[in-house]
């Protein structure tokens, strides 16, 4: 039985996940009994049951607690709240109205509505965790640590496209040992202010905390645990790309449509945060879309998550903030494109971050997602970056023509140009031809070379067949005996098709 007279204290979720209650039992601060809400336990179990990291870490903080205080003679009660409530910290702080307890809180707004309530509150500021064991991986050379259960320790150093994987350790790693380092990221996140959780699944979860992207995965999505850690090595400005004159220009008055494009880990983040922070220097409004959150930007630029809206909120936020310039990093899916296009067209300028193998792979995504003739005033400029650097520029523009290698007038139609930014050479038409949208790569649309090579490729497939050329129309008449499995030959039709930029028309006699 409590006895009278005696104060009791009651601890409300974040104290508990981040360390604070241990802590102060163990300082002696609790000068009464304990109170644990059996809902606390409840919510906690509920969180560990679907695989949540937070009720994980907070069912072992809460046995914690009660070592320290059986050690230290502070009295621990487990009681029911004797209410209901949807959020577990309006019910604690509901029994504390209820029953004259102390509630113990590190959550400013748990602090305020509850003094609003007239509850006595003990706010207890979260201490600062470190990165202590996660950095020890890294050095000045480390862009990225890769740890898995059961293999050892490894990191890439360099820079982006000129990097080593390094062997860190001879010794694997254990699950206890990776688990240990995933505990310590979680506690920093949750009591760094500047941290993130930016997506927390069953199975993964992902942290921007600081400079550090913090990838962890555990079974039974992966086959063990694993934990990556991301951190930029450099911050360089545009200016230290050391881009032509005419390309600079270009940005600065007429660029509004950008894609930057390039493999993974060539530098595609780094220049569009380089680009961002330039246009913000020339007294432009910028905005960023990311997920995760991992720019380093001004804190003048406003940074949205696609985690925690939708792409609806995002569009109406943007359209109706009009900033200068917005980046999207990265477009993945067809609401992110979607998206992307919308905002163009309203005029906003669009920086958009794309994973591709070359600069004309980039353009192609968009193919299919909007009309062909809408990709000029949707895309003006393509950057494709390689080894960190900008390898290719494409002008992208549209002119109503002949294609290149046809020769009937009445062929023309609208044409998607696609140029080399720098030279102004031509290298790419996308048009349609009936209902079919090609790309044709215009120095082969022109090489005799280059119709031998087609030629080659049709007559493995049917040896008897007469191969005729008119540009990028390739006329295939054969014997209906040769071709007598249709829908196979179609198929690898089609694959030369694509592979050589043509429209391949069969005829069987």
């Amino acid at each position: 039985m409590r006895e009278i007279g005696v104060e009791t204290y009651v601890p409300d979720a974040s104290v508990i996940t981040n360390g604070v209650l241990k802590m102060i039992v163990v300082e002696g601060r609790i000068k009464g009994t304990l109170i644990i809400l059996r809902e606390l336990i409840d919510y906690f179990e509920s969180l560990a049951k679907s695989n949540r990291s937070l009720g994980i870490l907070g069912l072992d903080e809460m046995r914690f607690v009660r070592t320290a205080c059986s050690s230290r003679g502070v009295p621990v009660e487990v009681v029911s709240a004797g209410r209901r409530a949807e959020d577990i910290d309006a019910l604690v702080r509901w029994y504390a109205l209820d029953t004259g307890a102390t509630l113990i809180t590190s959550s400013k707004t748990q602090q305020l509505a509850s003094e609003a309530l007239g509850v006595k509150v003990l706010y207890v500021e979260p201490p600062r965790s470190r990165l202590t064991t996660l950095e020890r991986f890294f050095n000045d050379k480390t862009m990225s640590i890769h740890l898995k259960e059961g293999a050892p320790p490894y990191a890439k150093q360099g820079r982006p496209g000129k990097w080593r994987l390094v062997q860190l350790s001879e010794n694997p790693l254990s699950r206890e040992e990776i688990e240990a380092i995933a505990d310590e990221i979680l506690e920093v996140a949750r009591t760094d202010p500047e941290a993130v959780i930016e997506i927390e699944r069953p199975n993964s979860i992902i942290i921007q905390l600081n400079l550090y992207r913090i990838i962890i995965a555990r079974p039974p999505m992966s086959d063990g645990w694993e934990i990556t850690a991301v951190k930029p090595l450099v911050r360089p400005k545009l200016e230290d790309y050391v881009l032509p004159e005419k390309l600079m220009k270009r940005l600065e008055e007429r660029a509004e449509g950008i894609l930057i494009a390039g493999a993974p880990g060539m530098g595609k983040t780094t220049f569009a945060q380089a680009l961002a922070d330039y246009y913000k220097r020339k007294n432009k409004v910028v905005k960023t879309i990311e997920s995760p959150r991992d720019m380093h930007l001004p804190p003048e630029i406003t940074q949205y998550s696609k985690t925690y809206a939708t792409s609806d909120e995002l569009h109406d936020i943007l359209l109706l903030s009009r900033p200068d310039y917005t980046v999207f990093d990265e477009l993945r899916t067809d609401n992110d494109f979607k998206l992307y296009v919308d905002l163009r067209l309203a005029g906003i300028g669009m920086i958009g971050v794309i994973h591709a193998t070359s600069p004309i792979d980039a353009l192609q995504r968009f193919i299919g997602r909007i009309d062909l003739g809408m990709i000029p005033s949707v895309i003006d400029t393509v950057l494709f970056l390689e080894e960190g650097e900008v390898r290719k520029v494409y002008d992208v523009s549209m002119s109503v023509k002949l294609p290149t290698g046809l020769k009937e007038a009445d062929l023309a139609r609208p044409v998607v140009e696609v140029r080399d930014f720098l030279s102004g050479q031509l290298e790419y038409e996308m048009y349609t031809f009936g209902e079919q949208t090609v790309v044709v790569p215009v120095k082969q649309a022109v090489g005799g070379d280059f119709e031998a090579m087609v030629r080659k490729a049709i007559l493995s497939l049917l040896p008897s067949a007469e191969v005729t050329f008119d540009g990028s129309i390739v006329t295939v008449v054969v014997p209906k005996e040769e071709a007598r499995s249709t829908r196979k030959l179609k198929r690898r039709l089609a694959n030369i098709e694509r592979k050589y930029g043509v429209i391949i028309s069969l005829r069987m006699i």
